[in-house]
């Protein structure tokens, strides 16, 4: 991700009902996180260790820069472990052309858990690794593990399916796996010729996904993006395109963060313009969905330091990063599960 991508793109509810109108404009009484304390459904718990794993699995790859070796490898393992971990996969296969011209091999991988159910919520996340450091000051031309940077949301993603398929207990809901490929190939920093493709070159296995919809006619009741969920120190806010498409998802998943006691992750305040993979889904797809992205008001880096550079590896994941989000997120769907 690139702060100028963010920069020039572009209800509350008690939990036990759910996510009652969550495709409504935000009221005056949605732009905060609800105080009440309801009795949470029993969710099992997610495991930080495996999700760590998931991680290490994806940078052990190298690189998963489009148009390479590792790119493909990860990409056959990815659709491997959807299917072993309860899945029908598609494999959206396209081939964007960048700001400068090239002309890359992707493929979105879609995930359909328990495809009878008709209510259905997304998990996504992007899955390429960027192709150069371009943050790094003295290495910004080359490649990069990139362990939270998309992996850790993948890895997320994944151990909350692993969870759910060992549990006795599994939510009645349908949940769409999205994994988005070529999220991170925008422009370097020092790139100055006008780009005139859609999003300035980022963001483009969402684009495509959200205008050529992996079944006809699909839709979902809401979404969630995970973006750099596992880094040490990770504090997430209420950007402004969330609250702007699905205010009333923001705020309920922040509310059951804060219920499990996590608010020192998820912060109860608006911060971000960003434009990350979501914003296509809801302004092309009209599906609602959020962005849990590691945003840091306080630090003066809004990204953290490890953003685009050489420090993006295995040595910043944190498993209490990995909890927090996973944890939350899998209580997320099985307070679902109580309201159909």
């Amino acid at each position: 991700m690139n702060l100028l991508k963010y920069t020039c793109c572009l209800s509350v509810f008690a939990i036990s009902t759910a996510f009652v109108g969550c495709k409504q404009s935000a009221s005056s009484e949605e732009t905060s996180t609800s105080t009440e304390t309801v009795k949470l459904a029993t969710a099992p718990s997610f495991n930080a260790d495996t999700a760590y794993n998931y991680i290490a699995k994806q940078v052990k790859f190298g690189p998963r820069i489009p148009n390479s070796a590792a790119h493909v490898k990860c990409g056959d393992w990815m659709v491997s472990e959807l299917k072993k971990l309860g899945c029908e996969v598609i494999e959206q296969k396209f081939k964007p052309v960048t700001y400068d011209g090239k002309v890359l091999n992707a493929r979105n991988i879609i995930g359909t858990y328990n495809p009878q159910a008709t209510k259905r919520i997304i998990l996504a996340s992007h899955w390429d690794t960027r192709p150069f450091s371009d943050d790094d000051s003295t290495a910004k031309d080359k490649p990069f593990d990139s362990a939270n940077d998309g992996p850790s949301g993948v890895a997320v993603i994944f151990e909350i399916l692993r969870t759910i398929q060992n549990s006795a207990q599994k939510p009645n809901i349908g949940i769409d796996v999205v994994l988005f490929d070529v999220e991170d190939w925008g422009p370097p920093n020092s790139y100055t010729k006008e780009v005139t493709i859609p999003n300035g070159g980022w963001l483009m296995g969402s684009e495509y996904w959200s205008r050529n919809l992996h079944k006809p006619n699909y839709s979902a009741y809401f979404g969630i993006l995970f973006d750099m969920v596992g880094a040490k120190g990770a504090t997430f806010t209420k950007d402004n395109a969330s609250m702007q498409y699905a205010p009333a998802v923001m705020n309920s998943v922040w509310s059951i963060a804060s219920q499990l006691g996590y608010s020192q992750y998820f912060l109860n305040q608006d911060f971000g313009n960003i434009t990350d993979d979501h914003v296509p889904v809801n302004v092309n797809a009209k599906i609602p969905m959020i962005d849990i992205c590691d945003l840091r008001p306080t630090t003066g880096n809004t990204f953290g330091d490890y953003h685009h550079t050489q420090k993006d590896n295995m040595s910043i994941i944190d498993k209490g990063t990995l909890k927090a989000v996973g944890q939350t997120v899998l209580q997320v769907l099985y307070e679902e599960s109580k309201v159909q």
